[in-house]
């Protein structure tokens, strides 16, 4: 690293390309303003007060937001912090099932649609307050049945159908931990996860769909739970044989159907008061390799924080269709499709499948239909919609979609420049973005409707945060310096420690003393605004060079003819490691060797010789997540000609 670039006095090793992106975001800033009719109608219309608000008061500031849900028995202290513990809303008790559901059974909501469900195949079903407050009921008390008590674990390995969203609600309702386990991991992933949790009682569907694809999923717990007697049930949930297929058979004395368990009338279940910081669920993390992750999120905390964002953030107004395009089996279902906006009293549009399938328009399709007006979605959907061009979206009435929202990876300025023409371009809305992870249940870095948006930057701290940008000592870092991305002070919706393993949660908190470290690497401006580079140790070590995956994706994107790209680095004898890059075209571009030279002279110019990739791959699709997050540890292994194991059930 030369000296004067950005990063070397602060001791953090930046990626040249890092630097040259930093360099691009000072020099190529394009700005976005807030329509005036959105910033009028936000749910914090003047954001500044509401921070000021937090910085002179916090204390204050949270219990004012915890003021939007019901509490059993009300707190007595907002906030308590022994770094690296934390607690909050002391001896308050509250549940969260009955913030979701009961409170609006009992009011103006009773017969409001809360789930709208729509399957791959097409099936489609409605839930109303008033029914969903019955078959959330009727599980729990099952579960009950079942010898499931308040602090037992249960697992739940259902793709997104609304049994899975009952499910979670029936466990929050008796006090029951449940871990969602994503329906496409495989026998070791999900047994991993058993064992570190020691659930008492598995809740699964028999199979899911993907890609018009119907996949089996009882095999996969049979084999997993096979050898694990502290198990006690099973319940499967069946969902209907078709022409052709295996009858279905149970195969131990364990096994339940998820419905013959229930009893029609049983259709009332006592919410249990939990304590403010009593677990609320486990969601494992980075466990594809090695032991998973528990992250524990507490009850009281997380509630305010994911009540409070969908109104402040996501704008989940009384008369909204509001669609998130995650999986229950992430973070984001648990926030933004469960927990969050049921607990505002919203209706949530949910859709089981990918986005393109059976076609690229189908999302635009069903925006229509159903009159979606909110959509939260990942910057690799977006780019896979650029890809097929301006001509889908516009085929369909989407005037009453106002705002879109991106998470789970950087949000590039190209794909946002597009959505915001394209996508939110009829309403006259807006495209933002949003920074948050597993362990930090909501968002913390934002663009609200009320201030611009500025393309390849994610926005400010959102009120009730204190960001930073610092080295490795904890030293605040200034403008365009690139540096670790930390929290100075906890939030309520952040993580209280790492199941069955604290000193994993400690080292959250020790890298940089007194801060959370969120484990990336960052730069902000001097009007606040952050942008999120990539992971700290994203990088490739290219002859001694430090390279950055994210930015030499970024690079293939900018090029006209690239829809999506992804980066791996591969052993190399002389460099140690050279690039390989993954590339997914737009539609109507065809390949050859002209275009793949015209893409390694766009890197080397765009970012330096060093970074240009020595092989690109043209792909028809690139493996990801249900969520949307391309599996580059899958290509990768795919590459070294390693077994992916897990990773390849979750792959396209």
């Amino acid at each position: 690293m030369r000296d004067g670039e950005p990063g070397r006095e602060a001791g953090i090793e930046l990626s040249e390309s890092q630097q040259a992106a930093i360099s691009k975001l000072t020099k190529d800033e394009v700005v976005i303003k807030p329509p005036i009719w959105l910033a009028k109608e936000a749910v914090l219309p003047n954001d500044a007060v509401e921070r000021l608000h937090a910085e002179m008061d916090p204390d204050g500031f949270w219990a004012h937001k915890a003021s939007g849900i019901d509490w059993i028995e009300p707190f007595k202290e907002v906030f308590r912090f022994d770094p690296p513990r934390h607690e909050w809303f002391l001896s308050g008790k509250l549940n969260a099932c009955f913030n979701c559901v009961d409170r609006h059974v009992y009011g103006d909501r009773r017969n409001k649609a809360a789930l709208l469900w729509v399957g791959e195949d097409g099936e489609e079903h409605a839930y109303t307050y008033n029914r969903l407050y019955r078959e959330v009921n009727r599980f729990a008390n099952a579960l009950k049945r079942l010898g499931v008590a308040k602090g037992d674990r249960v697992i739940i390995y259902m793709p997104l159908v609304p049994e899975g969203v009952i499910t979670m609600l029936a466990c929050a309702r008796i006090g029951a931990i449940h871990s969602v386990v994503f329906a496409g991991m495989g026998t070791q992933a999900l047994k991993s996860r058993i064992v570190d949790s020691r659930a008492k009682v598995i809740v699964c569907s028999d199979f899911t769909f993907r890609r018009g694809k119907k996949l089996p999923l009882k095999p996969t717990i049979d084999e997993a739970v096979r050898d694990l007697p502290f198990v006690e049930h099973v319940v499967v949930h069946r969902r209907g044989s078709r022409p052709g297929d295996a009858p279905f058979e149970f195969e131990s004395e364990r096994e339940h159907d998820f419905y013959d368990i229930q009893k029609a009338r049983d259709i009332h279940c006592p919410p249990e008061p939990m304590d403010s910081e009593d677990p609320l669920f486990i969601l494992y993390t980075s466990g594809t390799t090695g032991t998973p992750k528990g992250v524990v999120h507490a009850t009281g905390g997380y509630m305010v924080g994911v009540n409070y964002l969908s109104r402040a953030f996501y704008q989940i107004g009384e008369r909204d269709i509001y669609w998130s395009t995650s999986d229950i089996g992430w973070i984001v279902g648990h926030s933004f499709i469960v927990y969050g906006p049921l607990s505002v009293g919203a209706t949530v549009f949910c859709r089981e499948g990918v986005p393109d399938f059976p076609s690229p328009e189908v999302t635009w399709e069903l925006c229509e239909r159903f009159g979606v007006n909110l959509l939260f979605t990942a910057p690799t959907a977006v780019r896979m919609w650029m890809s097929h061009g301006a001509s889908l979206p516009a085929k369909y009435d989407l005037s009453r979609l106002r705002l879109i929202a991106c998470a789970g990876e950087p949000l590039n300025p190209e794909a946002h420049l597009w959505s915001q023409e394209n996508l939110v371009g009829q309403s006259n809305g807006m495209v933002v973005d949003n920074f948050w992870q597993t362990e930090i249940a909501g968002p913390v870095l934002g663009t609200l409707p009320t201030f611009e948006a500025r393309p390849g930057k994610v926005g400010k701290p959102l009120p009730g945060i204190i960001a930073d940008v610092v080295d490795r000592q904890g030293n605040s870092l200034g403008e365009g310096e690139g540096g670790l991305l930390v929290l100075r002070k906890p939030v309520p919706y952040m993580l209280r420690t790492v199941w069955n393993d604290h000193s994993r949660y400690e080292k959250y908190w020790q890298q940089i003393p007194g801060c959370y470290a969120a484990g990336d690497i960052a730069v902000k401006d001097a009007d606040g605004y952050f942008a999120v580079l990539g992971r700290a140790d994203d990088v490739l070590n290219v002859a001694g060079h430090r390279i950055g995956t994210a930015d030499v994706e970024g690079s293939l994107i900018r090029h006209p003819s690239v829809a999506e790209s992804a980066v791996v680095g591969l052993p190399d004898p002389v460099k140690g490691e050279k690039i390989k890059a993954f590339v997914v075209l737009k539609a109507g571009v065809e390949s050859g060797p002209g275009l793949i030279g015209s893409l390694k002279d766009h890197v080397r110019q765009d970012l330096g010789p060093i970074a240009q990739p020595s092989e690109i791959e043209i792909r028809t699709s690139l493996p990801k997540t249900r969520s949307g997050k391309i599996m580059r540890r899958y290509l990768k292994a795919v590459e070294m000609g390693e077994d992916p194991g897990d990773l390849s059930t979750m792959a396209d």
